[in-house]
């Protein structure tokens, strides 16, 4: 089968996982449509873009959680009641 005419299976899946990419993590800023006129160029510069903000936010988690103290602080402490044997109904 000749591909002259067509895109072959491997670039048809690259293409619709850039334009799946894009549309679903693109936080509502593009359109299908939009995305698949959008020359090749364009879609990997986008696409670098979210990978860039989306590992620098994993990197920041990252730090929050290592800031964490374990230790007494974490420990589970009974409620803060004092039992009494004499019931008020």
């Amino acid at each position: 089968m000749s591909d002259f005419f067509g895109l072959t299976p491997q670039y048809r899946s690259i293409l619709f996982s850039q334009l799946h990419d894009l549309v679903y993590h693109g936080g509502g800023g593009f359109i299908h449509s939009e995305v698949y006129n959008m020359p090749v160029w364009l879609r990997r510069f986008h696409i670098g873009k979210i990978n860039d903000f989306i590992e620098k936010q994993n990197e920041e988690q990252r730090k929050a959680q290592g800031n964490e103290q374990i230790g007494d602080d974490n420990k589970i402490h009974k409620p803060n009641i004092n039992p009494n044997n004499v019931y008020n109904f």
